[in-house]
């Protein structure tokens, strides 16, 4: 997804071809999803004529600056996109456009053609972008609302400590939160955890000095990174989290992405061993430390670099890879953590070892709550006994059309009498009026 480096890419692109450029021909798609707040039409006749002086940016927000207002501006959303035809601009993921597709794209949201020929679109395929025609992007939401710039505004380590030990919240909820720092989306916000060993759900305030010493650091290190490459993911670091993130299963990357990531991978790092083997002089002692050659000489299950389980939970509201081995929670909340888990024993344990004394030795309540369970079992076991013997009678008597069923019947009728016949009432009363006509004969 478009997160700052990935927008910044576009940016610098537009910027690098298109500065000084007049717009002599525009075709904004009939769509209010994505057009906000204006037509299409009038969309377009704002923007012919118009020459392109600037392309500015604050968070995943970028708009372009003409000679006069009003100026587009976009933003990204899911699957947001600038392209430049003829010009390589970073694809990422989600973006869905291929080079072999029809130009402009059917997805195509915002189109320009350039006095030189030259023609950029902004597509998106999901339709979670916003494209606006605004005179003052900075005085109005969204951008207005935008904390500082990750990249172009950056906190002193002083501001953002105490901004963060100000804050309750968990740590990836508060990087997500536009309004505190702008441009860390979900990617990154995994990332630089990761890279500080902080636990995603981990609250701001409770972060240790030394913590948020790290984390700023590697928010820097990170996006500074990233952008350094145009949000080229093929060359972010080997050891990067980002590698393995994207199949929400521990340590795994899905399909066609998986095969194609590990191809680029292995190719990079057998040129990077190579360069740096060659480098030392083939001195062994010299290599990495975190090389596994290290290692290979030692017994099975020993020879890990990376070989560490990557989790995922939901935090901040969003799918969050972490590396439980690396990533703990810490202080109150590990605590608080460990409590629960105890309670959660405790409570098992208890209702284990104490189930014997419980029926041994019950309460007056217990009691009687066990006599009308027994009682019931005992209902309910008598009925299952009588059923269990008219079934097997039912059994027994199935499709029996032998001589042999003549002594089993006889057995049957010595074990079970015939039940004596019910009497009418005139019967009762003929029976009591002989028995006293007699006694009185007598």
């Amino acid at each position: 997804m478009p997160e700052l480096p990935e927008v910044e890419a576009a940016r610098k692109a537009v910027e690098e071809n298109c500065i000084g450029k007049k717009i002599t021909k525009c075709i904004v798609a009939d769509d209010s999803k994505v057009i906000d707040g204006v037509s299409h039409s009038e969309f377009e006749a704002s923007v012919i004529g118009k020459t392109i002086v600037a392309a500015r940016r604050k968070g995943k927000n970028m708009w372009l600056q003409l000679d006069s207002p009003p100026f587009p501006s976009f933003q990204f959303g899911m699957a947001g996109a600038i392209y430049i035809k003829g010009v390589a601009v970073t694809k990422y993921k989600r973006s869905a456009v291929n080079d072999e597709d029809e130009w402009p794209s059917k997805y195509s949201k915002f189109f320009i053609q350039l006095d030189d020929g030259l023609e950029i679109s902004f597509t998106d395929k999901r339709r979670f972008a916003k494209v606006r025609l605004l005179k003052d992007p900075t005085s109005v939401p969204p951008i207005s609302e935008l904390g500082p710039d990750a990249l172009f505004e950056p906190m002193t380590l002083d501001e953002f400590t105490g901004r963060l030990h100000k804050k309750k919240t968990e740590i990836k909820a508060l990087l997500l939160d536009q309004s505190y720092i702008s441009g860390i989306g979900n990617w990154v916000a995994d990332e630089v955890l990761y890279q500080a060993r902080i636990h995603p759900q981990q609250s701001a305030s409770s972060l240790s000095g030394e913590n948020c010493s790290t984390l700023y650091e590697c928010i820097k290190e990170v996006i500074q990174f990233a952008v350094g490459v145009d949000a080229d993911c093929s060359r972010f670091p080997l050891e990067w989290l980002f590698h393995f993130r994207w199949g929400k299963k521990p340590g795994k990357i899905s399909g066609e992405e998986y095969f194609s990531t590990i191809y680029n991978l292995t190719n990079r790092f057998i040129l990077q061993v190579i360069e740096k083997a060659v480098e030392v002089g083939a001195d062994s002692s010299q290599y990495p430390t975190n090389w596994i050659f290290h290692f290979r000489e030692k017994k099975p299950g020993k020879a890990f670099v990376d070989g560490k389980e990557i989790n995922f939970i939901t935090a901040g509201g969003r799918t969050t890879a972490y590396v439980p081995e690396l990533q703990k929670l810490s202080g109150p909340q590990k605590l608080k953590e460990t409590g629960k888990a105890r309670g959660k024993t405790s409570k098992k344990a208890r209702v284990d070892d104490d189930n014997n004394d419980d029926i041994e030795n019950p309460t007056k309540k217990e009691d009687q709550t066990l006599g009308k369970k027994g009682a019931k079992a005992g209902a309910k076991g008598r009925e299952a006994s009588k059923r269990k013997k008219t079934e097997e009678s039912d059994d027994d008597n199935d499709g029996d059309t032998g001589t042999d069923n003549d002594d089993d019947s006889d057995q049957v009728e010595k074990r079970k009498p015939a039940p004596a016949k019910k009497q009418s009432k005139k019967s009762v009363q003929s029976n009591q009026n002989s028995r006293s006509a007699r006694s009185k004969a007598k």
